[in-house]
């Protein structure tokens, strides 16, 4: 270093040669040449080596501890992953990564710490029983987050048990009586015929719709004596899968569904081939089947008249009942007719527990003995 004076100064640094050593050093001399611009340079270099002596001291990295993941739809998400192994496909696209997900995106908050908020909207804007779902699902995640060191708390946890349901559901267990059924199925074959075999099928058999939908020819027996119900048909997703419980399950055909499966059946049936087809030839598309031949009502321009509203209009049946009522209808008629709740369950895929909870004296008469 060449002083004002004309005079040589030496200092040697012993730093390494780093990239920060040489940003430091470069950053010094410049100091050093305005220093002796003005006459301020310190020829003890002691200054200078100070200055060096922190050069060598070690940098400390500040790591910040990682936040919390406070953002609710952000943990659904990462919950939505987890567990879309252990679902079936079409339960992780309805009801996780569509249904609750449309739930979660609609709160006017998605902040943990505003948990109470979120139950008021919840009740707010939708049913008891809608609520309390979401609100288990939503304790779910956070217990999920919680082992996963996401969130420290479950802000939801028992939230939904202070949630009371209506004693009595319409849309629950609310079976036709049998003359219904026999008024459903003739104004079916009088006015929607290509439909008929399909909703006496409902009836006849009790199965799922989407279960009747997957049917193929390949799970009937040659002679129609037989139905193995294997597979379940989501229209909306398009997707086959296997039954709602997971297992496969054998059903008798009576003389009457015997033969309203020969009736239809294709001459060189293939085995691949749906039992029942929609009108144009393709699958049965539930939805449409549900609201516009079933139900019947306006969708868009167009104006559908259901077989149901036509038979309420003419009194042929007091109320309506959905789709999924041809399923508690063969139950209630099948304990009224003597079948154990072990052989009706068998027949449906249900455990006897579910048929004792929900179905037996459901619409059964009951005759108290004498004692």
């Amino acid at each position: 270093m060449l002083t004002k004076e004309g005079q040589s100064r030496y200092m040697m640094t012993g730093l390494d040669a780093s990239d920060y050593n040489r940003k430091q050093m470069r950053m010094l001399v410049a100091q050093m040449d305005e220093e002796i611009a003005t006459g301020q340079f310190d020829c003890t270099l002691e200054r200078y080596r100070e200055r060096i002596d922190t050069f060598n001291r070690p940098q400390l990295t500040i790591v910040k501890p990682q936040q919390p993941q406070q953002d609710l739809g952000a943990l659904w998400d990462k919950y939505c992953e987890y567990m879309q192994p252990q679902l079936a496909s079409t339960t992780y696209l309805k009801d996780y990564r569509r249904k609750y997900t449309n739930h979660i995106a609609a709160l006017p908050t998605r902040d943990l710490t505003q948990a109470i908020a979120i139950k008021e909207h919840l009740l707010a804007t939708l049913s008891p029983n809608a609520a309390k779902r979401v609100l288990t699902y939503l304790a779910a995640c956070c217990k999920w987050a919680i082992a996963s060191g996401m969130v420290k708390t479950n802000p939801f946890a028992g939230m939904s048990e202070g949630i009371k349901l209506p004693k009595h559901d319409n849309d629950a267990i609310n079976p036709f009586s049998r003359d219904e059924m026999v008024a459903i199925i003739k104004a079916f074959e009088d006015t929607r015929p290509h439909y008929a075999p399909f909703v006496k099928f409902l009836f006849w058999t009790g199965c799922r719709t989407g279960e009747a939908i997957g049917l193929t020819w390949g799970h009937i027996s040659p002679d129609c004596t037989q139905i193995t119900f294997c597979e379940s048909y989501d229209t909306a997703l398009k997707v086959r899968k296997c039954t709602k419980t997971g297992k496969a399950r054998k059903f008798p055909c009576n003389a009457k569904l015997k033969a309203l499966l020969l009736s239809i059946k294709p001459i060189g049936a293939i085995k691949d081939t749906p039992v029942f087809l929609a009108p144009n030839g393709g699958m049965v598309n539930n939805t449409k089947f549900s609201t516009q031949v079933w139900k019947g009502g306006k969708a868009g321009d167009k104006t559908y008249n259901g077989v149901l509203q036509g038979l309420m209009d003419s009194g042929a049946i007091d109320r309506y009942r959905c789709l999924y009522n041809t399923r508690h209808t063969f139950i209630t008629l099948m304990l009224a007719e003597g079948l154990t709740v072990s052989q009706v369950a068998k027949l449906v895929g249900n455990s006897p527990a579910i048929i004792l909870q929900h179905y037996a004296g459901n619409g059964v008469a009951i005759q108290l003995p004498d004692i």
